[in-house]
């Protein structure tokens, strides 16, 4: 293999853990909703103010209510983020593929950008359905711009790695 196939396969598997490790902390991230929220707000809003509160903090204060009242009364409904984490596992074990090879599991890096893709209309549309402000939707539309920047380097890089590959099955 070329020294510069072998840097592009360096690249692809770093980007490709990034993207694993991504996926692993957003799962994570979907477990304790009520700490990160009670957390974030105090990071936001850290002391009583005088004037008015911001949107956020408007928004973070209605979002840490609905947490705290659906933990009391109705803690079963946080199932459904529980099934949301697992599901970040589970597309995260699939991207091992990517990483053992890369060049042949180079699928993998198409059905993520398909994802990243879909993630902007399903947060549009159910957001928008759920009374998610539309700022609050533009940073969860990001999560599918920032995850497909890293596989469209890796979808790219490995086409170039199997083009340089080609002749050599020829011979």
């Amino acid at each position: 293999m070329p020294n510069h196939d072998i840097i592009l396969l360096r690249r692809v598997l770093w980007l490709t853990a990034l993207f694993i490790l991504g996926l692993v902390i957003s799962g994570i991230t979907a477990i304790p909703l009520r700490s990160e929220v009670r957390w974030l707000r105090a990071w936001v809003d850290p002391q009583p103010r005088s004037e008015p509160p911001s949107v956020m903090v408007e928004w973070l204060v209605k979002v840490q209510h609905g947490l705290n009242f659906v933990g009391t009364d109705f803690p079963f409904l946080f199932y459904g983020t529980d099934w949301l984490a697992f599901g970040h596992f589970v597309i995260a074990i699939a991207f091992i593929g990517a990483l053992r090879d890369p060049v042949r599991n180079r699928w993998l890096f198409d059905f993520g950008l398909i994802a990243c893709v879909l993630v902007i209309p399903y947060v549009l549309v159910f957001g928008g359905v759920r009374g998610i402000p539309l700022w609050w939707r533009m940073i969860d539309c990001s999560f599918g711009i920032i995850g497909a920047a890293p596989l469209l380097l890796c979808r790219k890089w490995t086409k170039e790695i199997e083009l340089n590959l080609e002749p050599a099955k020829n011979v």
